[in-house]
């Protein structure tokens, strides 16, 4: 196996992300469907320099509340 630098993969595949202005991306995790030589399928897990495992698992937690409900500013009351 040898170890790829995404950045342009992910270009390739149309990937996008709405920022405002001054926003700053701190940290990223990348699942990917890898269809191997052989045809078979895998799913590929990266995340960026410097996280630990704890943040990774995370921001796949939010990720996944966020497919299912939809994108939210924070989650504090508004009371």
């Amino acid at each position: 196996m040898t170890s790829t630098k995404i950045g342009s993969l992910l270009d390739s595949l149309g990937i996008e992300l709405d920022l405002a202005e001054g926003d700053l991306v701190a940290s990223a995790v990348v699942l990917c469907k890898i269809v191997k030589a052989d045809g078979s399928v895998t799913l590929g897990y990266a995340q960026s320099d410097g996280m630990c495992w704890i943040e990774g698992i995370g921001m796949l937690t939010a990720g996944c509340d966020i497919v299912r409900q939809g994108y939210a500013d924070d989650d504090e009351d508004d009371d």
